[in-house]
């Protein structure tokens, strides 16, 4: 089955056309090196999750695909990152390749198709830019890639046969990943996919210790990436936000495979767009600057972390008093975190102190309970968005969930989730006073459901005003270093 997307090799205006004595050449005169593979330290918990899936679809065939590389350009491509249900099913990052569960005696025999490496057998290593290795690199045997994941491979030329034998009406597919496996499986019915997806995510919830421990490293190389930006921001000249992003974006490359979603940095009232991503404006002394970056480390788990600074390194009275209404929300919401917890009691544990917070800022015009009623909320004009979402191999994990399990369900141990309370005034709002335009804060960390309360994943990195203040001091006295 050919990559959906990617044009076949010689089939471009720039690719050479060689000669045959140039190809007689390059097939001769070459070493074959061959690769010590080990099993993967986490290849037993991909196993155990694959019996997880397998319990909860006795006899139906399952197909999880990792995805394909995407068209960036004409034919270059965006750096490939694969499908977060299949990593955390097989921990397999090469593109085109597909799980398979086919039911067995006793649950499911797993196969993984992918594309093995190009040897010199044919011209292939040499001439085709898309998996040449040559061109991109030794990709491992078949016989190599089973014994680092510890599960059954099998050629990708053979899935198209593989997905023939499946019946419709007992299959499943995660869809929306290989466009070339959604049309070889016909969706028998809409729901039965939906399903497979819903049922993916509701495995993912709880973390178990290896998830943990890799939430852990991002979440430490996201501490270093923001030491980094604050070692680059000056007390009293303007600096892009762009080059803040690069900066923590190369600490995401080095440390990690990269940052796990498009950097925020919101200088000014930049920080009042909820999802600034363009970065093309500049800090100001006497100003806020909010950071909301993440690095996704080396086995895809992400962190998501937001700070709000002062870029004069102190704040103002007026910026001190909304950064402590949002602190203390927070903290609030912190607290109430423990396993049988209700997702919406932590919500509005957050959102009372914002709403009382508004009311002391004088920008509510109703009283704190009017404003929080179900049917007004008006207190969210000023933090449009919830506490927080849970947080995995995606930024915004398990999103497939149901609603009774996540949004409108209770907290388990085990779960991962930001708690990330905000107030953004924004430049244009006719309904608040003329100092607080274009002044907004946000305070985001990672936080572990514990069997008996709540740990701070992220608390390396200071959270209250004169913490903040006295953090950002010490980084600016030491010199920027590369990583």
């Amino acid at each position: 089955m050919e990559a959906a997307g990617q044009a076949p090799a010689g089939s471009q205006s720039h690719d050479p056309d060689f000669p045959e004595r140039f190809r007689e050449f390059m097939r001769s005169g070459w070493r074959d090196a061959a690769l010590d593979v080990v099993p993967r330290v986490e290849a037993p918990d991909h196993a155990k999750r694959r019996a997880e899936l397998s319990a909860a679809f006795p006899g139906e065939t399952l197909v999880i695909p990792a995805g394909v590389e995407r068209v960036r350009s004409n034919d270059t491509y965006h750096r490939f990152r694969p499908g977060t249900e299949h990593v955390w099913l097989t921990g397999e990052h090469d593109p085109e390749a597909v799980l398979v569960l086919r039911p067995s005696d006793g649950g499911h025999d797993a196969t993984l198709f992918l594309r093995p490496r190009s040897t010199r057998d044919t011209d292939d290593f040499f001439t085709d830019r898309n998996h040449g290795e040559l061109w991109i690199g030794r990709r491992h045997t078949l016989a190599e890639k089973a014994t680092e994941l510890q599960v059954a491979t099998a050629h990708l030329d053979e899935l198209a046969a593989a997905l023939d034998d499946c019946a419709p009406g007992r299959t499943r597919v995660l869809r929306g990943f290989d466009p070339a496996v959604d049309e070889r499986v016909r969706a028998a019915a809409p729901e039965r996919d939906e399903e497979l997806a819903r049922v993916l995510s509701e495995l993912r919830l709880v973390k178990d210790a290896w998830e943990l421990e890799q939430l852990q490293d991002a979440i430490d190389a996201t501490v270093r990436g923001f030491a980094d930006a604050a070692r680059a921001l000056p007390a009293d000249r303007p600096v892009s936000e762009r080059l803040l992003e690069g900066v923590f974006g190369l600490r995401a490359r080095h440390d990690g495979n990269d940052v796990g979603y498009g950097s925020i940095v919101g200088a000014g009232a930049h920080a009042s767009i909820l999802h600034w991503t363009r970065n093309d404006g500049q800090t100001r002394p006497g100003e806020l600057l909010l950071m909301d970056m993440g690095v996704e480390n080396r086995n895809l788990y992400t962190a998501d972390v937001t700070r709000t600074v002062p870029v004069s390194g102190t704040f103002t009275p007026l910026q001190r008093e909304v950064y402590d209404i949002v602190f203390r929300s927070q903290q609030a919401g912190i607290d109430a975190i423990r396993p049988g917890v209700a997702f919406d009691d932590v919500h509005q544990a957050c959102m009372r102190v914002l709403a009382e917070g508004l009311a002391g800022l004088g920008v509510l015009r109703v009283s704190v309970d009017e404003a929080m009623d179900k049917d007004s909320i008006l207190y969210r004009r000023w933090t449009l968005h919830g506490f927080g979402h849970m947080l995995g191999l995606d930024v915004h994990d398990c999103a497939h969930a149901r609603k009774e399990r996540y949004r409108e369900g209770h907290l388990d141990a085990g779960y991962v989730l930001t708690v990330e309370p905000g107030l953004y005034f924004q430049a244009e709002d006719e309904l608040v006073p003329d100092e607080l335009h274009g002044l907004a804060v946000r305070i985001e960390d990672d936080v572990l459901v514990t069997p008996t309360g709540a740990r701070n994943l992220s608390d390396a990195l200071p959270r209250s005003a004169a913490d903040v203040e006295s953090w950002l001091a010490a980084r600016r006295a030491e010199p920027y270093r590369l990583p």
